[in-house]
């Protein structure tokens, strides 16, 4: 298949049951780096003005409302809550919002990984649709579960990546690019590595410029 990259015109950003109840199921990550994930892909598509498909349970129900913080970051960004069906393609609201966005590759996440994460990315990508599986911001109920979700999708032809490469694919570079403050400003909240390397950085060169 010829590499297309995914770009602010031919990407949407799918989010699944991100919900307070469902964390209580997570094994495959800490908590707290599935949340860390998922607000900084919410936030890359707020940056990068992707389409956003939410999806989750109703509020009352034991899966709970969405992650607070979660719901913070979607501002005013619709959430689709459906019947408790696995494969939000069950429901119609959410089939029409993803063929709304008119997008081909859809950049999926969801809680849990093995179960409504694949059977809707599994359906996706029978509609032909180019599935890109964000790993980070998607959990299982274990590690083995999750992992064994990611193999089959990714036999069945899903695509795995995580927050930053989906920002860093889409941006292409920091050179000339006006996204690029906006999506540094999320790298540096959500990755420590990252915002270190750029304190680093910019002490590098504050001490070349003293000594030149």
């Amino acid at each position: 298949m010829a590499y297309t990259p995914l770009t602010a015109d031919n990407s949407a950003v799918v989010l699944i049951d991100h919900e307070v109840g469902f964390s209580n199921l997570i094994g495959s990550h800490p908590i707290a780096d599935n949340l860390n994930a998922t607000l900084a892909l919410a936030k890359t598509a707020k940056v990068f003005e992707l389409p956003l498909v939410v999806t989750s349970a109703y509020e009352d129900s034991p899966a709970g409302p969405l992650y607070p913080e979660l719901v913070e970051v979607l501002g005013d960004t619709p959430v689709i809550h459906r019947d408790p069906v696995f494969d939000a393609f069950d429901s119609a609201e959410f089939s029409a919002a993803v063929e709304a966005t008119g997008r081909k590759k859809l950049i999926m996440a969801g809680v849990l990984t093995e179960i409504c994460l694949a059977f809707t990315a599994l359906t996706a990508l029978d509609q032909g649709h180019e599935v890109y599986i964000v790993v980070d911001a998607s959990a299982g109920s274990t590690k083995e579960t999750h992992d064994a979700a990611l193999m089959r999708l990714v036999q069945a032809g899903a695509v795995p990546v995580d927050w930053m490469t989906v920002g860093s694919e889409v941006m292409r570079g920091w050179v000339d690019q006006p996204k690029a403050p906006a999506f540094g400003e999320v790298i540096y909240t959500h990755s420590p590595a990252w915002r270190h390397l750029g304190a680093h950085t910019s002490s590098v060169r504050e001490f070349a410029q003293k000594a030149s």
